[in-house]
């Protein structure tokens, strides 16, 4: 037992000392200080066109075009209504002409195509209406803060980015929320650590499908929507294929973007990584062995060497299990500052673990199974993959 937990100290101190510091929060972007205007008071929104697909969105869409709204006056504001049963194209154009949102239109979409997710379809739909050079991508359930697309703005023009990127301040008000919400961002950080993705010319990329900047440019480069209709884990796969183009790209995480989305219980968070946990792990099952030593490692073997360190009374493992919780804590405590959760909350982070494995091995035997991946009522094939 001993030599297993002080393998879990050798991955975590491995883990903490990585350069980059996945673990760290420290790629963020806020809203700039006065809505319509950059951090450097130069920046204009004006010249931006924002798609927002929408399918059944309807508790969710008026609040998302307030935010919206509250950022100044776009170009162009297009909602894909992708076949909603909930009267979400309604509700949107009462919600724009009650708050005065300008140049807002409703497109009905199609049913998209074999091969193809309702998102990208949707996506592509309305990008053949838009006509400015630079574009939001906005999911219909996510409220922006005054200032924060002048924020975006103001990287991208700075930087010269092809793609920035935010991920969302996702509900983290329910017991189970509290508890697989941040540590889903801790993980996803980790698998797609941020200061690599923001590096240029790196091969590491990462993106948050909530809240995109980009550029009809970069779209284009890559054969707009339509080159990536078949990826799953679409966000990531858009930041891949623009940063091989040559662009650079940011992703950041930020308050000033926040999902009204609420998960009802452990369920609905089970099968919203289940649905796409093993296309993750590119279908593999070599991967996927790989990833449950690893998981199993980390916060697995810890717990449990301390469990009988106590039982044994020795001193010596009790010391090492010790030593590779606190690395744990330290690694998570960052997630949870930044989210403004109480720190003891890193004693749930093994809890989270093991139960984001068993996500993952759920994946894997609904794949194995012939369960085809499923959102929104819609069923994808499980050729539907990451793009390579």
């Amino acid at each position: 037992m001993f030599w297993l937990v002080a393998a879990a100290v050798i991955a975590w101190s491995a883990l903490v000392a990585q350069p980059w510091m996945p673990w760290r929060m420290r790629e963020r972007l806020e809203p700039a200080a006065t809505p319509g205007t950059a951090l450097t008071g130069s920046a204009a929104i004006d010249d931006i066109g924002v798609l927002i697909p929408a399918r059944n969105e309807a508790d969710a869409i008026a609040d998302a075009l307030a935010g919206v709204a509250a950022q100044g006056r776009f170009a162009q504001v297009i909602l894909i209504d992708d076949q909603s049963t909930d009267g979400t194209a309604g509700i949107a154009r009462d919600a724009a002409q009650r708050l005065g949102l300008a140049n807002f239109v409703v497109v009905n979409g199609k049913a998209p195509p074999s091969g193809a997710s309702g998102k990208l379809w949707a996506l592509t739909q309305g990008f053949s209406r838009l006509k400015t050079d630079r574009v939001l991508l906005l999911d219909a359930d996510i409220l922006l803060a005054p200032g924060m697309v002048a924020a975006l703005e103001t990287r991208q023009r700075q930087d010269n980015l092809g793609l920035v990127s935010l991920m969302a301040h996702l509900s983290m008000q329910r017991p189970w929320e509290r508890v697989l919400v941040p540590a889903f961002i801790y993980f996803f950080k980790l698998l797609y650590p941020f200061a690599l993705a923001n590096r240029p010319g790196h091969w590491m990329a990462a993106a948050a499908g909530g809240c995109i900047l980009t550029t009809r440019e970069a779209l284009e480069r890559i054969g707009g929507f339509e080159s990536i209709q078949g990826a799953l884990i679409d966000d990531c796969t858009l930041a891949r294929r623009i940063k091989r183009t040559g662009f650079a790209t940011f992703v950041g995480v930020t308050h000033g973007a926040r999902s009204a989305r609420p998960y009802q219980g452990l369920g609905e968070i089970w099968n919203m990584v289940a649905r796409t946990a093993f296309t993750q792990l590119n279908y593999s099952w070599i991967l996927l062995a790989a990833c449950t030593l690893l998981m199993l490692l980390y916060f697995v073997v810890p717990g449990l060497g301390l469990a009988v360190a106590v039982f044994r009374a020795d001193a010596g493992l009790a010391a090492a299990a010790l030593l590779a919780l606190a690395l744990m804590v330290l690694s998570y405590a960052p997630t949870l500052r930044f989210y403004r959760l109480p720190l003891w909350r890193t004693l749930t982070l093994p809890l989270a673990g093991a139960l984001y494995l068993a996500m993952t091995l759920s994946s894997a035997w609904r794949y194995a199974h012939g369960v085809r991946s499923t959102w929104k009522a819609r069923v994808y094939d499980t050729e539907l993959n990451l793009d390579r």
